[in-house]
């Protein structure tokens, strides 16, 4: 027997290309789901009005009827939860969009035409990384008044310069990449190049920052919350349901809920976050 009919073909030992996601994104992913639809319809989780509760009822411990326990008002724990998801959630949302809008704007530009226009949008930049974040969403909040809005568009604001750094150095780096100089030099004008060469391919780096920005909003703005920086009672923030939460010590549940599902969101977010930047 020859040598060539010994000779497997290549085609033959190829592995089948299949994609698969890990469990764990599977799991944040679903996760995610959840909340998601509890901000968008909560009252298809619960029949409970969050704001009303029975006093004959205060301080249940989680049962079937109650899933979270009730409160010190005898108000539906789940279905405080479920409610406070609308305001924790889209308000990290708007924070994620300020901050990608605004900050990639100043990078888009200070990266591409460079010059004096990159060093007076990477002077703001610096001023805005010199404040700790958190810092800087407080001064924000306090000058726009105690709402989770005002959190929110704190938060985004906090958030401008680390999407800024990001698209600035994505612009720089493919400005110098050989199609974009090929459209140049077919006479594309940089309106052309920057909007048909060079966004798009800047852009996938922000967009993945985007994902674990969004987990990190959602837990700024609960931590606002916790301080009294949102929304006041009888609001449902995550935030201010652990704050309210941890003067009751004979009801755990009060704080173990709304604590768990911000980490089980949070983490959620920053796994599929780490997934997306692995497949990018």
């Amino acid at each position: 027997m020859t040598g060539a009919a010994l000779a497997t073909p290549r085609s033959a030992t190829a592995r089948p290309i299949a994609f698969s996601l890990p469990p764990t994104v599977i799991l944040s992913f679903v996760a995610l789901a959840v909340v998601i639809a509890w901000a968008v319809a909560p009252g298809l989780f619960t029949s409970y009005d969050p704001a009303v509760g029975i006093p004959a009822d205060k301080f249940l411990a989680p049962s079937i009827p109650h899933l979270f326990g009730t409160d010190q008002l005898g108000r539906d724990q789940f279905a405080r939860v479920v409610f406070g998801a609308q305001s924790s959630v889209l308000s990290a949302l708007v924070a994620v969009v300020i901050g990608v809008v605004v900050g990639g704007a100043i990078g888009l530009l200070a990266g591409f035409f460079g010059g004096w226009t990159d060093i007076g949008l990477a002077r703001v930049v610096d001023v805005l990384l010199a404040i700790p974040s958190f810092l800087l969403a407080v001064v924000v909040v306090s000058s726009l008044g105690f709402q989770t809005i005002n959190a929110a568009i704190a938060t985004g604001v906090s958030a401008v310069a680390v999407f800024a750094r990001v698209m600035r150095s994505e612009v720089i780096k493919t400005r110098k990449a050989v199609f974009v100089e090929a459209s140049a030099l077919q006479g594309g004008s940089r309106a052309h190049i920057l909007f048909r060469h060079v966004l798009p391919n800047a852009s996938r780096s922000v967009l993945t920052l985007a994902v674990l920005q969004f987990g990190l909003s959602i837990l700024v703005i609960a931590g606002l919350a916790f301080l009294g920086y949102g929304d006041p009672p009888p609001a449902s923030d995550w935030g201010l349901l652990i704050s309210s939460g941890k003067d009751y010590p004979r009801a755990p549940w009060l704080v173990l809920y709304p604590a768990l599902v911000t980490v089980a969101a949070v983490l959620s977010v920053n796994r599929i976050s780490r997934w997306l930047r692995k497949t990018s």
